[in-house]
Formats: structure tokens, sequence, C-alpha cells
């Protein structure tokens, strides 16, 4: 078996940037190699079902390392939900190409949804981990006294994950961050 001659992570990490942009059927092969930089011998060789195995490992990727690092901050973090109110109020601080791009789980489910069942499956699965641990903090912010707010803690979770896939289309609508924040700002209010 040849051994890869690439840096798997970094090839991934470059392979999203094009998927993100066009979604897994808009991206050509082409595209993707030139993203990716590596040649088509090395492509096929390491990724044997082509660029559906490259989005299913970046996509997993990606999302092992951002909710790593998401989870880890609520996680040691005594105001656990300031952590979550800026999780989306970074979406306020993004340039106009990142509001046109959406989310990438977000789009995968919608692009997916009549295309691969494993794959919409597989960001609806990672959308829900989000949404537990949404669950998980509200219910410790509340017993710390840091929540008013009675609405069940998984109701006041889906309605955050609903917020941020609504947001991630309203944001393509209108890219400006002001627009954002004041959106953001208003739906947060559930927080309190």
């Amino acid at each position: 078996m040849r051994p890869r001659i690439f840096d798997e992570e970094e090839v991934l990490d470059k392979a999203l940037t094009a998927f993100w942009g066009r979604g897994l059927t808009a991206t050509s092969a082409e595209d993707l190699l030139k993203a990716m930089g590596i040649g088509q011998g090395s492509l096929y060789h390491s990724y044997k079902q082509g660029k559906k195995e490259v989005f299913e490992k970046a996509v997993k990727q990606f999302h092992r390392k951002t909710f790593t690092v998401f989870k880890n901050k609520v996680n040691g973090s005594d105001q656990p939900l300031n952590v979550i109110r800026q999780f989306f109020m970074n979406m306020a601080l993004a340039s106009h190409e990142e509001h046109l791009k959406g989310c990438l789980m977000g789009n995968t489910i919608v692009e997916m949804s009549l295309l691969d069942q494993h794959l919409e499956k597989e960001a609806v699965m990672i959308l829900k981990e989000v949404e537990q641990l949404f669950s998980e903090t509200i219910e410790r912010a509340r017993s710390n006294g840091q929540l008013k707010s009675k609405t069940p803690s998984m109701v006041l979770a889906r309605q955050l994950i609903t917020l941020w896939n609504g947001l991630n289309i309203t944001r393509r609508m209108y890219p400006d961050n002001d627009v954002m924040k004041e959106l953001i700002t208003a739906d947060l209010e559930i927080l309190n």
C-alpha cells in the first residue's frame, strides 16, 4: 500500500473550504483537487469513494475540532450562558463572504435531504449534539440561579438550534453585521 504524502488534517481543512462554499454536489473533482492541493491519484488512492468520502471526513473533522473547543469553553466557564451568547454573537462579526456561506451542517441537511440519507443523518446528529450541550448548559445555569426562565431545558435548547438555523438563512438575506447583532440580541432574550 502506497503511503500518503500529505497531511490529511490539513488537506481535509482545505477541502472543507471548497465544500462549504458550494456544497458536495456543486463542487467538482477539479475544484476539490485545486482546493486540497493534491493530485487525482492521491485523491482516489486515499479516498476510495472519491469526493463523498472526502466530504464526510472533512465535515466530521470540522465538527470534532470546533465542537470540542466550544464544549470546553462552555464547561469551563462559571457563566456558561455567556459563552452560548457569544457563540451566537460571533455571527455578527463575520465577513460578507462568511454570511453568504451559512451553516455547514444546515447546508448539508438541506442538500442531502433528497440525495444521501447517511450524510443527512450525520449532519442532523451533529446539530443534536450541540442541542444536547445547550440543554445541559441551560439546566446547569438554572440550577446555579443564572436563568429565570421556567421553559424546559430541552425546549430552550431546541429553540436555540432553531434560532441558529434561521439566522444562518437570514444572514444570507441580510449579510450585515449590524442587522445580525440586532436580531441575535433580541432572540437571545430567551436566555434571561
